[in-house]
């Protein structure tokens, strides 16, 4: 094969779950930490429970506890510093509780079955990583798929040595859809660090918005917010995306097909991530 044809056009297409393709606002995962703690008796804000999103979920838990204002709650409830039987005791809590609120948050992202099937029509195929375990996915999964959406390869973290913002998710899912380049393929991920963990493995990077976890609004709730309140909140989310190493940000999955058409072109030009 030549240089030419390894360098084609979009191929593959590397989408999160959560916040990206389903559960607008990435929901259900921030309630289920905010749960697990509260059955620990520590409660924890929306926003502590929403800063390490896109790790592992038990690493997750560990960032948590390692932000100031919850260990020191902690530490008043237990007269203690948080050690890893706490963490084990709450990530077992988290995978109970957030099987339930996958189920309750599992509605597709409007517009991405659309872009999906606009993809697979142009030959990209369809991969996927995510912070949760394969036994969260093995619920999450079937949920999807009577929405209409499968992706053709997933990649969880219990399938790699690390999770984000490695590359290892990324190159699993390059590797067993046969992208011909990294170039060739696109990372689309509401967390810093999934798209983060596109752009060391040398993909090309979009960050989701409005849907995702910087916002964290569902889609009532950020649909009822005025222009200006979006605006200000979009700015935010942006910021935190593009220093993460975005090439593209776009409110939701909707907006995708324009902006794989300007990566086409991009590479058409010989440019690459």
């Amino acid at each position: 094969m030549t240089l030419n044809a390894l360098l084609r056009p979009v191929s593959t297409a590397i989408f999160d779950w959560a916040g990206t393709v389903l559960d607008f606002g990435c929901i259900a995962p921030v309630q289920a930490f905010r749960e697990a703690f509260a059955e620990a008796g520590v409660e924890i804000s929306e926003a502590e429970a929403r800063l390490p999103m896109g790790a592992a979920k038990r690493e997750h838990i560990e960032l948590i506890l390692a932000q100031e204002a919850p260990q020191a709650r902690w530490q008043e409830k237990y007269g203690r510093p948080s050690n890893q039987s706490d963490v084990d005791k709450l990530y077992t809590a988290f995978l109970r509780i957030d099987e339930v609120n996958c189920a309750k948050y599992s509605a597709m992202i409007p517009g991405a079955l659309d872009v999906i099937n606009d993809l697979r029509a142009k030959g990209i195929a369809i991969g996927s990583t995510t912070g949760y375990p394969r036994a969260v996915m093995d619920g999450l999964i079937p949920l999807a798929a009577a929405q209409g959406y499968a992706p053709d390869h997933c990649t969880t973290v219990s399938e790699v040595k690390r999770g984000r913002p490695y590359p290892d998710m990324v190159l699993d899912n390059a590797l067993a859809l046969g992208a011909p380049s990294m170039r060739s393929c696109v990372v689309v991920d509401d967390s810093p660090t999934g798209l983060t963990s596109g752009r060391v493995a040398g993909t090309w990077a979009v960050g989701i918005i409005a849907s995702g976890n910087e916002v964290g609004l569902s889609l009532a709730d950020w649909t009822a917010l005025s222009g200006d309140e979006q605006d200000a909140r979009r700015s935010a989310a942006i910021a935190k995306l593009n220093a993460a190493g975005a090439h593209y940000t776009i409110d939701t999955i909707a907006d995708l097909p324009a902006v794989i058409e300007m990566i086409n072109m991009r590479l058409e030009n010989g440019e690459q991530p």
